[in-house]
């Protein structure tokens, strides 16, 4: 009797050589593979410059920023720490073979990327192959998750090339294709850029291309436009029930697509449609469930060893809190073009810091960035924070006010971090800067002075009555009194500079002050009651 075969132990992740085959050209090249095709790739990393060169084992690390030479340092990371790959952007042949013999001294894998792809591309369709693929064997049964392999699999049964896209037209994944002079300008394009071109869209839409697809459960045809640089092709809408979540396209390359081509892209949709609803499903209770823990510890509510669990994260690395409003309360912008900022500010940070979380609550954003690099400082944060504002005021109209939390040593100190935040946006909108993203330091007298007031406002008794009847007497007569006081008091008693700030002549403005004393039985010439009367006429209710 033959002993029993000992089971392999389950693949967590798949192979670069699958990784290529389903990423490939015309995006990747493999440059090295000191280890092999058939190393692992566990999880997929952004490197950002910035950042400080760790990688994990397994990883394929993109390092995002760091041409050429610059990757270096990402590539000998990678072999001192068991990473799988390193993915870089190069410039010349010479940097190629610079990079390829580092990567082999190091023992890691390089791929070089076209310089047209969008590195947020590669994470995402790397993110997809790696979890659609990494369950499956050849020879086993195709998965309903499973897309490359389901756009390979339908390429091979229509004898075509394949691309499914989302409902935006960007490519989710893709068949491979052997001979590149097959593949038209509509795919290269799209894929290079992961959708596909304005121009072309736009001829598809004049067609009624998208009309149809999003009426009909139909295969459409597409006939060639040499002149266009589009050869024939099929489309198929990805329905669950009435909505549609994306279309399968196939391209005719140089042979016509098989007979049952229309049959067997029925079919490929409707196993595209389960795999698309799992993963909105997954996504979405992921999505709510790191949402609520990030919220439940910016709140204080929540520790941070919840969120830590859930998402793998260092709670005793650095972290920091970057606040946002809007201009007022009334300029609250509609649920759109809220959820426009919001998709902003995270597509900015996510750049930035790969850990970056972004949530709301009320009428604020709140973006938590747990463990920094231990060498960062305010500055850097501060300058995040600009390109943020500065991008919704540039894209979407929008004025924006950001605020920088304390850089806090760990997680559980989080809390401290958001309050700062706060307490610099309460600032910005109660005594007015005329900067649009600040933190403490830059604006440390005027937080302090926002709750004096705050404290004033909230405690009548501590109020002087004469500084209250005198606001409610411009308030009967419209004078305008109290007003004049203040810039007097703002401008160190300079009647001249008092004056041109109001628009009037300094002997208006000397009666002012006179009928002000006069009226109230203050005595601005006593320190106490100046600096009194500065803070309780700057109350919202005093001007």
């Amino acid at each position: 009797m033959e002993p029993a075969a000992a089971a392999s132990p389950p693949r967590t992740g798949i192979s670069l050589r699958q990784l290529l085959m389903a990423l490939g050209e015309p995006l990747v090249e493999l440059q090295a593979a000191p280890a092999g095709l058939e190393v692992e790739i566990r999880s997929v990393a952004l490197l950002d410059p910035e950042d400080p060169p760790i990688t994990r084992p397994g990883e394929l690390v993109l390092a995002i920023g760091a041409r050429g030479r610059a990757a270096f340092p990402a590539l000998r990371a990678g072999g001192r720490d068991g990473a799988a790959a390193v993915a870089v952007k190069l410039d010349t042949p010479a940097q190629a073979a610079a990079l390829s013999e580092t990567a082999v001294e190091a023992g890691v894998a390089l791929l070089s990327v076209r310089s047209e792809a969008r590195w947020e591309q590669i994470d995402a369709l790397a993110r997809t192959a790696l979890d659609s693929t990494a369950q499956w064997r050849p020879g086993e049964p195709l998965e309903e998750g499973d897309l490359f392999s389901l756009a390979q699999t339908t390429a091979v049964l229509t004898g075509g090339i394949v691309s499914i896209e989302d409902t935006a037209n960007r490519v989710l994944a893709y068949s491979r294709s052997t001979n590149t002079d097959e593949v038209d300008d509509l795919r290269r394009l799209s894929i290079l850029g992961w959708q596909g071109p304005e121009a072309y869209l736009a001829r598809l839409r004049k067609w009624g291309v998208f009309q149809r697809l999003r009426a009909s459960d139909d295969v459409i045809n597409i006939d060639s436009h040499p002149e266009l640089g589009i050869r024939r092709r099929l489309a198929v809408a990805i329905r669950s029930g009435e909505r549609q979540l994306g279309t399968i396209w196939v391209q005719e390359g140089a042979t016509p697509l098989s007979e049952h081509s229309d049959q067997a892209l029925l079919g490929a949709a409707r196993v595209a449609a389960l795999h698309l609803v799992r993963r909105r499903r997954e996504l979405s209770a992921d999505l709510t469930l790191t949402r609520t823990l990030a919220a439940g510890l910016l709140e204080g509510t929540t520790g941070p060893q919840p969120l830590a669990s859930h998402l793998g994260l260092d709670a005793g690395r650095p972290a920091a809190v970057l606040g946002f409003s809007y201009g007022s309360a009334e300029a609250t912008p509609p649920e759109l073009t809220r959820a426009e900022v919001t998709n902003l500010v995270s597509v900015h940070t996510a750049a930035r810091h790969r850990s970056a979380l972004v949530t709301q609550a009320d009428s604020r954003i709140y973006v938590l960035l747990p463990q920094l690099p231990r060498s960062i400082d305010l500055g850097t944060l501060r300058a995040w924070g600009q390109d943020i504002t500065d991008a919704a005021q540039r894209h979407l109209g929008l004025s924006l006010r950001g605020s920088v939390g304390r850089i806090v040593p760990g997680l559980g100190e989080v809390p401290a971090s958001r309050r700062e935040a706060d307490r610099i946006l309460d600032a910005m909108v109660s005594v007015g800067v005329a900067t649009t993203v600040a933190a403490l330091p830059d604006i440390q007298a005027e937080v302090l002075v926002s709750e004096v007031l705050a404290l004033l406002a909230a405690h009548p008794g501590m109020r002087d009555p004469r500084l209250t009847a005198l606001v409610a007497h411009d308030s009967r007569s419209q004078g305008q009194l109290a007003e004049s006081v203040l810039a007097y008091l703002n401008a160190f008693g300079d009647v001249r500079a008092a004056a041109a700030e109001l628009h009037v002549h300094p002997n208006t403005l000397r009666y002012r002050i006179r009928r002000a004393e006069e009226l109230t039985g203050l005595d601005l010439g006593r320190p106490d009651q100046r600096l009194l009367a500065m803070l309780q006429l700057r109350l919202p209710a005093a001007t």
